[in-house]
């Protein structure tokens, strides 16, 4: 209960200071204050966005904005009971997950989550409904492949060849293998390989240890966002690393290999911070001005220390193009973004 009075009021005066702050062309972090980690966004054919989050459930609608800024619940419930029980029959717990359009289908991976070595990845397909999700199957088990943290799907399609790629993990390092055309199996043939970070068994403070993947093309290179560090503490962070085609090999900014635990520092924050672990971004849109916009989680000093509010961060890219953002840090309040 003291939670709960200490929280209410706080998400509200965090609402109306977002509010306020759009009046004047600003937003204010966190854009949604409750707990919503590890979003994944989708831009729909109504021209709003919509967000899935770890945790999702048969009762929990979808996140909708239509500037990334001003959040609050649709009137969609993406899963229903009957996806949540086939999902409990696999893994306890609902996490991080993915939503991509596969061959003009647009698909959801989820996470379910037993134990470090008995994890899976399961997809759904949208239904004739848009915003809800039809059950599909296992794409890949823990269990069977002995893959470490089977979590955190990552499914992008490469425009070059029309292979479609799943990247996936965590303490077991970021493995990358081939689906079908569709998405909804893996390939014929399809191999296994590890491309980023070290097991955790190697490194026990995670800095070296990715989970989170994103995947993200601009101007030849395909951008891959990870995160490292413990995501309950100020040392989550979020690093990223760069391939010029996603089957090859990604390097950091010094062209050290990812698969070695090397990674560039995009942002971070320190202990004291009063936001600090920004971690597992989700999907980067571009503006009507051409500015790059990152949704990712964060813990909130004033708040629940388990919660992990959603944050807006405008990304920005070196002369060599590398990305970073404005003072290495996460962002209080900046100019908003223009759709």
């Amino acid at each position: 209960m003291h939670m709960k009075k200490t929280l209410a009021p706080l998400a509200a005066l965090l609402l109306t200071a977002t509010a306020l702050s759009a009046k004047d062309n600003t937003y204010t972090n966190p854009v949604y204050p409750k707990d919503w980690p590890d979003p994944t966004v989708w831009q729909a054919a109504d021209g709003k966005f919509y967000c899935l989050s770890t945790g999702q459930n048969a009762r929990r609608p979808l996140l909708c904005s239509d500037d990334l800024v001003n959040w609050g619940f649709s009137d969609i419930v993406p899963l229903d009971r009957s996806i949540m029980k086939q999902f409990r029959s696999i893994g306890r717990h609902v996490w991080a997950p993915d939503v991509a359009m596969v061959n003009g289908r647009r698909m959801a991976y989820f996470t379910l989550y037993n134990s470090l070595k008995d994890a899976s990845i399961v997809a759904l397909r949208e239904s004739t409904t848009p915003g809800k999700f039809e059950y599909v199957g296992v794409i890949t088990r823990g269990k069977d492949t002995g893959i470490d943290d089977t979590i955190d799907p990552e499914v992008v399609t490469d425009p070059a060849t029309g292979k479609v790629w799943l990247f996936f993990g965590s303490m077991g390092r970021i493995h990358r293998i081939e689906l079908s055309e569709y998405g909804s199996q893996l390939a014929e043939g399809a191999r296994y390989e590890a491309v980023a970070g070290v097991h955790g068994s190697k490194d026990p403070d995670r800095g070296r240890v990715f989970e989170g993947a994103y995947l993200h093309y601009r101007k030849g290179y395909w951008y891959m966002f990870v995160s490292s560090g413990h995501y309950w503490n100020e040392t989550y962070q979020i690093k990223v690393g760069r391939s010029r085609t996603l089957d090859g090999e990604f390097t950091d900014r010094e062209g050290r290999p990812m698969k070695e635990g090397y990674a560039t520092t995009v942002i971070r924050s320190e202990k004291g911070d009063h936001f600090f672990g920004p971690g597992h971004n989700g999907e980067i849109f571009t503006d009507k001005k051409g500015h790059d916009w990152m949704l990712y989680h964060c813990h909130n000093k004033d708040v629940s220390p388990n919660a992990r509010p959603m944050m807006l961060q405008r990304i920005l890219w070196d002369k060599k193009g590398w990305p970073y953002v404005k003072d290495g840090k996460p962002t209080v309040s900046a100019p908003k973004p223009k759709f």
